[in-house]
């Protein structure tokens, strides 16, 4: 019975091995966009059909539009833009701030964030789950800043000119939900939202007439 177990335990520690390493001789995943999404990436594209253009994109080049709200703009080369980047846990994106621009409290919960100051400065920072310890930093062009999986975290010019940042994520899709538009950009009832924020009910009608929400 003993010998029975131990023949079971290497054949399938084999079979772990050999599939480990069929795995690791593909190449790359380019993502098939006409393909649905899954939750492991979207289905990798016919080899065949694979070219260059599919591992290169040139959309960070121009400046995003910050004639909105929060005068800023990221525009991002995630797997929908950038199918060569489809199962390589990374990704990237460009954030322009204008002067008072700001990226409102958000979280990506699919990957941590590393941002490059290329232009400007940025306060940025973020919030630790324990305690609530706050970690934040005025940066300045060539300044480097990480934001961990998950945790709340922001960006605000703080300079007197527009300031230009280049972020990449440890994900192709990291997802994003920003606090402010979860709390008052959709149809929440407001006595909901008071009850679980003590905001004032004036202030959170006030705040979903700004942001589009409803409720």
């Amino acid at each position: 019975m003993l010998h029975q177990t131990s023949v079971v335990v290497v054949v399938f520690c084999f079979l772990l091995v050999a599939s480990s390493s069929y795995a690791s001789v593909q190449d790359f995943c380019v993502a098939d966009l006409s393909l649905p999404d899954t939750p492991s990436g979207f289905p990798c594209k016919d080899v065949k059909k694979v070219s260059v253009s599919d591992f290169v994109y040139s959309g960070l080049a121009a400046a995003g539009n910050t004639s909105n709200i929060i005068k800023a703009a990221v525009t991002p080369a995630f797997t929908a833009q950038f199918p060569g980047v489809n199962g390589l846990g990374i990704s990237t994106a460009r954030l322009d701030l204008a002067v008072g621009g700001v990226i409102p409290i958000h979280t990506h919960p699919g990957g941590s964030e590393l941002l490059v100051v290329i232009q400007g400065t940025i306060c940025a920072g973020f919030i630790s789950s324990s305690a609530n310890k706050v970690y934040f930093k005025t940066l300045n062009k060539g300044d480097v800043m990480v934001f961990p999986q998950g945790l709340l975290h922001f960006q605000i010019n703080s300079g007197k000119a527009p300031a230009l940042a280049i972020v990449s994520f440890s994900s192709p899709v990291p997802g994003l939900q920003i606090t402010d538009f979860a709390l008052f950009a959709n149809d929440l009832p407001t006595e909901i939202v008071a009850a679980t924020t003590f905001l004032d009910v004036a202030q959170i009608k006030k705040l979903k007439g700004v942001l589009g929400g409803s409720g």
